[in-house]
């Protein structure tokens, strides 16, 4: 798997929820901070959203992403919104597809993705409270053709919605990161996570690491694996991901490691081998020192 989906793989955890939200006349709803990822859709309409900025216009077919389940507000595009608006949670949002009625002047997809904060990866903390990923014509078909998809299924109920609703939201997970890297000025900052995964040096070292975590990897292996020498892959590699090369292998065989012993019953002895320990015994320590529990008690608990 490439950098950016196993990043996302190894933050998310469980099902995505989703709601089909329907809106008439003048309303407003504030949605507390959780510990998660929040995103909305507009599939119809228009409405504001409201953060710790000036207030956002949403239109038809714009997206919204909160990388971090900020708190925020959504209201009617016309009217000042209530002093106290409902509070909810996206966090509590249920599964839910219903055609809604024809009078409704906003209809939106609302919902959240489960995030494990434990091994949350650095490329998703660079990512700014509020996304917003406008729907212009040319831009992001990927995005728009998910967002189509989506909002037809949500039409009515048909066999098979159950199946296809969590696949498109796993795909509008990966289109909103991506919408966003893409959006990102050449003259970005140097360092950091956007710049390391637009140099092909770096990303192929990154790859590598990502594709074969098991490999006993030297600084000297993938400083030739991205065409560059032993120092200066080093100082670059440290610069833009922000550990040597060798802490970010040793960080993602433990954060591999960690969702092998959540989601799998693999002995202890298998998920050492396949992050690149030879006996338990040193998979045991290099773990405990990581997240301080032990395997077996991290899995237990």
């Amino acid at each position: 798997m490439d950098v950016l989906s196993d990043a996302i793989t190894a933050m998310r955890s469980g099902r995505p929820h989703s709601a089909r939200t329907g809106r008439r006349g003048r309303w407003a709803v504030r949605h507390s901070s959780f510990a998660g990822a929040g995103f909305h859709v507009v599939l119809r309409g228009t409405c504001r959203l409201t953060g710790d900025g000036s207030p956002i216009v949403l239109g038809t077919g714009d997206a919204v992403f909160l990388p971090h389940g900020s708190a925020h507000g959504l209201a009617d595009g016309f009217s000042d919104p209530p002093a106290d608006p409902p509070v909810t949670s996206l966090a509590e949002v249920e599964d839910q597809v219903s055609p809604g009625g024809h009078d409704e002047s906003v209809v939106m997809l609302c919902g959240a993705y489960l995030i494990d904060r434990t091994r949350r990866h650095p490329l998703l903390d660079e990512l700014p409270e509020i996304i917003h990923l406008p729907a212009r014509v040319g831009r992001h078909p990927s995005l728009r053709a998910a967002i189509d998809l989506l909002g037809a299924e949500l039409e009515r109920r048909r066999p098979g919605v159950d199946a296809v609703l969590p696949s498109l939201l796993d795909a509008l997970l990966v289109y909103m990161v991506r919408g966003w890297l893409d959006e990102q000025p050449d003259e970005h900052p140097a360092t950091g996570w956007t710049a390391a995964l637009r140099d092909p040096r770096i990303v192929a070292a990154l790859n590598g690491i990502h594709d074969d975590p098991a490999r006993p990897w030297t600084v000297e292996e993938l400083g030739t694996r991205a065409g560059m020498s032993r120092a200066a892959f080093s100082r670059r590699f440290t610069a833009l991901v922000g550990r040597p090369p060798l802490g970010y292998l040793t960080w993602w065989r433990m954060t591999v490691a960690a969702g092998l012993l959540r989601d799998s019953d693999l002995p202890l002895s298998a998920v050492a081998a396949r992050v690149g320990y030879g006996s338990e015994y040193a998979f045991a320590n290099a773990f405990k020192r990581a997240f301080g529990v032990a395997p077996g008690r991290y899995r237990r608990q």
